[in-house]
């Protein structure tokens, strides 16, 4: 029995460090084409390029090469977390009373 046991608590072992990895790894909250489309209503510019790059484990950095109105280049980079899963559209938090927005009142 316990040759069987053991072989089976190890590859529940590796399975679970597996998909503790990849939900560490994940995709970037935000887009590089929500970076892009933020950094142009930002510069008013051009882009020119844009790349994502991995800082660490969880956060992603979304570099966009930009030509300014004044016809300057500008590498603007715009840093985000990794999503820690899909995103909810149905979110509890802070719940509204009255249906019209999520806004707190003071």
């Amino acid at each position: 029995m316990k040759t069987i046991l053991r072989p089976l608590v190890w590859l529940l072992a590796c399975v679970a460090g597996t998909s503790a990895w990849a939900a560490q790894s994940g995709e970037p909250a935000m887009t590089l084409e929500q970076a892009v489309t933020q950094v142009q209503h930002e510069t008013g510019g051009k882009v020119l390029s844009a790349s994502t790059v991995r800082r660490g484990r969880s956060s992603f950095e979304h570099r966009v090469k930009v030509l300014t109105p004044t016809g300057h280049v500008r590498v603007v980079t715009v840093t985000t977390e990794a999503s820690k899963g899909p995103a909810s559209g149905d979110s509890t938090k802070n719940p509204s009373t009255d249906g019209a927005s999520n806004k707190e009142k003071h």
